[in-house]
């Protein structure tokens, strides 16, 4: 079951944008929760990063882009790949470790990669992901494509040394990149007020001599005006920019995570700031969208999820024989 073609423009220009934003993060809200039960029930293994809470981010900047640009992503990467376009049979087959998976089973949720959509994929390692974007950019600089590089992390990765050289690179090259940073507040289990010596992370741009821009992260409308912005800066030749999305997991670090270093109270605090009803509200608010429409819309994102993993659960699963197959290339002799 694939995933509808990714679409540019402003979640609010039309009827139809405004659907695509909707559903969009819809699918990513569902995705993370089907694969929170997934887990629960002993069907995935290894571990998972969940995003609910964040779904606005990953939307917004994905529909400034086309699919002939290109994204990097994180260990907490499912809603960076479906806002990328991606099937969404063939996520869950991956976690499951069918053969039809994006990585033939063998990645699992932090390596996803879906090329054909423009997703150069998702990385386990914090920041490993911001020099291959810088790679991408730089490719298409030299190539002419016109098309820009959107590198997803999250506040942990702007203390990585990865970030710091990529950024570098990245404006004294002038490349075409988006340095997109999703400051959920934590990095692991460390707050960025003890990881930070500077209250707002946009200013680490002008070190490296770039525009950095604070964002609401949870307002789909304007994580897309500031892409769009960013975007359209890359293509004209005029360097790289730094997004800070402002969000918040409502989720532990990962699935191991207790959630001691939060309050319940903390959380509780964000999750009324959900933006899945938020932008609902606007959409209605400015005539986009009805009420019977958002509803619709909800429940379509709903059955695609379902159906994803019912096709995904009946699938093959990967055969351990193959398991070096895309390690070591077998010479004949």
């Amino acid at each position: 079951m694939s995933a509808n073609p990714l679409l540019m423009g402003h979640p609010l220009a039309s009827t139809e944008n405004a659907r695509h934003a909707l559903l969009y993060m819809c699918r990513i809200r569902k995705f993370e929760e089907a694969v929170e039960d997934l887990f629960g029930r002993g069907m995935m293994h290894g571990t998972m990063h969940l995003s609910i809470g964040q779904e606005a981010s990953p939307t917004g900047m994905c529909m400034a882009l086309t699919i002939q640009d290109q994204i990097t992503s994180t260990h907490r990467g499912h809603g960076h790949c479906i806002a990328k376009g991606a099937d969404l049979t063939r996520m869950i087959a991956e976690l499951l470790g069918k053969e039809i998976g994006y990585c033939g089973g063998r990645g699992g949720s932090m390596h996803i990669a879906d090329v054909d959509t423009g997703n150069l994929g998702a990385n386990g390692v914090v920041g490993g992901g911001i020099p291959i974007a810088a790679g991408a950019a730089l490719a298409s600089k030299m190539m002419k494509k016109g098309t820009v590089a959107v590198s997803f992390f999250g506040d942990g990765a702007m203390n990585e040394g990865a970030f710091h050289e990529a950024a570098n690179l990245a404006a004294i090259w002038n490349l075409p990149m988006i340095l997109f940073c999703e400051n959920n507040k934590y990095g692991m289990s460390s707050s960025t007020e003890k990881a930070f010596a500077i209250d707002n992370l946009a200013d680490r741009g002008k070190g490296y001599g770039i525009p950095g821009i604070n964002v609401n992260g949870n307002d789909v409308v304007e994580v897309y005006e500031a892409a769009q912005i960013a975007v359209d800066r890359a293509k004209k030749g005029d360097g790289p920019t730094l997004i800070i999305a402002e969000t918040y997991r409502w989720k532990g670090h990962s699935r191991s995570d207790k959630n001691l270093y939060r309050t319940k109270e903390e959380i509780e605090e964000w999750r009324l700031l959900d933006p899945i009803p938020k932008f609902i509200a606007r959409a209605i608010k400015e005539k986009k969208l009805t009420q019977e429409q958002c509803d619709a819309i909800q429940q379509e994102a709903t059955d695609a999820i379902v159906a994803a993993v019912n096709e995904a659960v009946k699938a093959k699963a990967a055969d351990p024989a193959g398991l070096l197959d895309a390690v070591f290339k077998k010479v004949s002799a």
